[in-house]
């Protein structure tokens, strides 16, 4: 019987762009005993203009197959936004990279951006939603002709005037696309922070998203928008607790035992923590610990109701 949750891993940390770091991050993750692991390729420079840059990319092929990951994901760009008409040719080229890229690498997944936009004169948001939607399915068949899924993640308010999907809205655009190779990511925090923001249910946000989840994005965090103008630290940040914080479990005040004694997830799905070892190092073996108690809360759950 395939397990709810299948795998579970960290993020790696991105360097410069030119792969002087990747070697050492993905190390820094296998030395844990993580079975996953998510490269941030967005800050790998192995793309231009949405073509592929061949030797940096060989480079970067040859470490990361060094270190057989049981299950391996790809992070595309921060700003990957199909709700971005002006600039959509050129984000659906470099999506199409992306998924080359996941062929390429041994990545079965794909993360990409739900996405946002101030909307101009004329333009709803049923406007925004369809224009995503369309992008969405047509980079799903990509992937399909890959056998890569692209996860589509929640994220938070970021200015004012914008529009933004709630978690429940991007389940419901997974849903209306329609295609086997687009699941939905719950990025828990994110979730909380919007469910702040907009007032909303945090739980009942997640509950709305979990069916067509199949990756997860855990990282703690106090759900507070970060309402500060400037810090000198980040770790000011974390004293203050506002913001997208990415600490480790139990840090901020998630109900972390409660949503996975709750909630159940598409048949293997991974649990990424985004959790950097370049500021929680010393964190990360009590997180991996703890990562692999949730997941037995949902993949128990799951064998008893199958038996």
């Amino acid at each position: 019987m395939t397990e709810i949750i299948s795998a579970i891993g960290f993020c790696n940390a991105t360097g410069l762009g030119d792969g002087s770091t990747l070697d050492a991050s993905l190390r820094r993750i296998a030395d844990t005993g993580a079975d996953a692991c998510e490269i941030g390729i967005y800050g790998e420079e192995i793309i231009a203009g949405g073509r592929i840059i061949e030797d940096r990319t060989q480079r970067v092929a040859e470490t990361v197959k060094s270190y057989g990951f049981k299950r391996l994901s790809l992070h595309g760009q921060i700003s990957s936004n199909f709700m971005d008409r002006r600039h959509l040719s050129h984000q659906k080229k470099v999506v199409r990279a992306m998924l080359e890229l996941c062929n390429r690498l041994g990545a079965g997944v794909l993360v990409h951006h739900s996405g946002s936009a101030q909307p101009e004169d004329g333009v709803t948001g049923a406007d925004l939603d369809r224009m995503e939607r369309e992008a969405l399915f047509e980079m799903a068949d990509i992937a399909k002709g890959y056998g890569t899924r692209i996860v589509l993640e929640n994220i938070f308010t970021t200015e004012p005037g914008q529009y933004r999907q709630t978690p429940r809205q991007v389940a419901e655009t997974v849903k209306a696309v329609g295609h086997d190779n687009l699941v939905a990511l719950i990025d828990f925090s994110h979730a909380y922070i919007e469910s702040t923001f907009k007032g909303l249910d945090f739980r009942d946000e997640l509950r709305a998203m979990a069916p067509v989840t199949g990756h997860l994005h855990v990282h703690d965090s106090f759900g507070q928008p970060d309402t500060m103008v400037h810090y000198f630290h980040r770790a000011e940040a974390t004293a203050l607790g506002l913001g997208d914080l990415h600490l480790p479990i139990g840090w901020g005040d998630i109900a972390w035992e409660e949503i996975f004694s709750e909630l159940t997830f598409l048949p293997d799905t991974t649990l990424i923590m985004e959790i950097s070892s370049e500021r929680f190092a010393d964190q990360q073996p009590a997180c991996l610990e703890r990562a692999r108690h949730l997941a037995s809360l949902v993949n128990q759950r799951h064998k008893i109701a199958a038996e």
